[in-house]
């Protein structure tokens, strides 16, 4: 029988984090967004709640409404999730990590357009990174690997030089699709859907992100 051992650190020049899930917690927002437009649309609300998260809006009203109006319907729901701002907090420690890491190190890829992501970086107190690829800014969303893509370009540096913390199976389809390594937080999702990650922790506190001078050392506890 074959044991596959679980890295327990990763060296790399640049981190790309998702927002929802790792940086953010915005599931109580999320959830209750499109729980009251699947209930205006009499669509079961539990079954667009588990296509929608990680998922660009779109892409859910396509996939579970495509007879209505999907860029109409899409914008209200993104103008409602860009104003509220109940349900949403910061993840714990996400704060010192970002700020414990240099200029050009790190990076931010959501499914989630600019409007609601600084609305909610803001509303947290998260810095908000000079790169910050967002799903309205680029043609295809998680899984396909562009957004991620798009970041390692912006940070100048390769797919293998960088690594993804990810919160959903789409994300992680979306950074091996890229070629990157991927750790995954058990925040939405249970640990066997994030099976594909490289390694997956519970929380992010479960990670020790510190940068030197030949890059970022990130070690599970």
């Amino acid at each position: 029988m074959w044991i596959v051992a679980i890295p327990r650190s990763f060296r790399c020049k640049a981190i790309l984090f998702d927002l929802d899930g790792v940086l953010v917690d915005s599931t109580e927002c999320v959830e209750r967004t499109w729980r009251g437009w699947a209930t205006r649309h009499s669509l079961d609300p539990d079954t667009v709640i588990s296509l929608a998260h990680g998922r660009p809006t779109r892409e859910t009203v396509r996939l579970v409404a495509p007879e209505l109006g999907v860029e109409a319907e899409a914008a209200l729901l993104e103008a409602g999730e860009a104003m509220a701002s109940e349900g949403i907090y910061k993840i714990p420690g996400a704060r010192e990590i970002l700020e414990s890491l240099p200029k050009g190190s790190w990076a931010v890829v959501t499914s989630g357009t600019r409007a609601i992501a600084e609305f909610r970086l803001k509303l947290t107190g998260l810095p908000i990174p000079p790169v910050l690829i967002c799903a309205d800014e680029i043609e295809r969303g998680k899984p396909d690997p562009q957004g991620y893509l798009t970041a390692a370009a912006r940070l100048h540096r390769s797919a293998d030089e960088c690594v993804v913390i990810e919160d959903a199976p789409l994300g992680i389809a979306a950074a091996r699709a890229a070629r990157m390594r991927v750790i995954a937080i058990a925040a939405t999702y249970a640990r066997d859907r994030l099976a594909s990650a490289d390694a997956v922790v519970e929380t992010l506190a479960d990670l020790t992100i510190r940068s030197d001078a030949d890059g970022v050392q990130i070690d599970i506890r």
